[in-house]
């Protein structure tokens, strides 16, 4: 039998088959592109993790070493204020110390001035009034010294009818402890006699050693310095 030859209906099946073929391709070829932009789009917005972890450790690490930094400022801030303090408590102490010191150092020299010139102040018209002043003026050795020959002495002034006056003419503190000092003062004394006429001044090289008595300082031991 020979073939039958193609009706309209078989060529519109086969058209129809040949369209439903290529959309499905299409469409397949569709599918598939958008799959490759989905996971193209997952890989972009998505962290390596081993770059997360990476960033996480570093992120830490940064995070402990700023923590580590700001500690450390801290404590050198710190030891900055407290050696300042220590250092502004200890100029204070020292510039008290010295202070304390100086005026102690003051109230010694003006001690043994004073003693001094009371020493070499003497008038034969008061003799007994001068020598309880020296008295006044001293303590310990040199007052008992002193007292045992204080009536020989007025004899001698009132015998010789002269007059001393005295000055110091400079005083310095050689040591010092809180209750005593030796004071070294060169002095002069003016001599004048009865008659009014002067004579050579004397000068007097002297050790002083003044010694607190109770709220006073008196000179305690007279050396005469060569």
């Amino acid at each position: 039998m020979p073939d039958r030859a193609p009706s309209s209906t078989d060529a519109e099946s086969l058209l129809l088959a040949a369209e439903e073929a290529e959309a499905e391709a299409v469409a397949a070829e569709a599918r598939a592109r958008a799959a490759r932009l989905r996971l193209q789009a997952r890989t972009a917005g998505s962290d390596d993790p081993e770059e997360t972890t990476e960033a996480e450790s570093t992120g830490t690490g940064s995070t402990r070493s700023g923590s580590r930094r700001r500690t450390l400022a801290a404590v050198a801030a710190s030891v900055a204020i407290c050696t300042a303090v220590a250092a502004c408590a200890y100029m204070l102490w020292h510039h008290a110390e010295a202070g304390d010191h100086d005026r102690r150092a003051a109230e010694f020299e003006a001690a043994a001035r004073q003693g001094v010139v009371t020493l070499t102040t003497l008038d034969f018209d008061d003799a007994d009034a001068d020598v309880q002043r020296v008295l006044d003026n001293s303590t310990g050795e040199f007052h008992d010294d002193f007292r045992n020959r204080a009536q020989d002495f007025v004899d001698v002034i009132e015998q010789s009818n002269v007059a001393t006056e005295g000055t110091v003419d400079a005083a310095a503190v050689e040591s010092m402890t809180d209750d005593s000092a030796v004071v070294l003062v060169a002095a002069t004394s003016k001599v004048t006699n009865a008659a009014g006429a002067d004579q050579e001044p004397r000068v007097w090289r002297l050790s002083v050693t003044v010694t607190r008595d109770g709220d006073q300082l008196k000179m305690s031991k007279v050396e005469f310095v060569p």
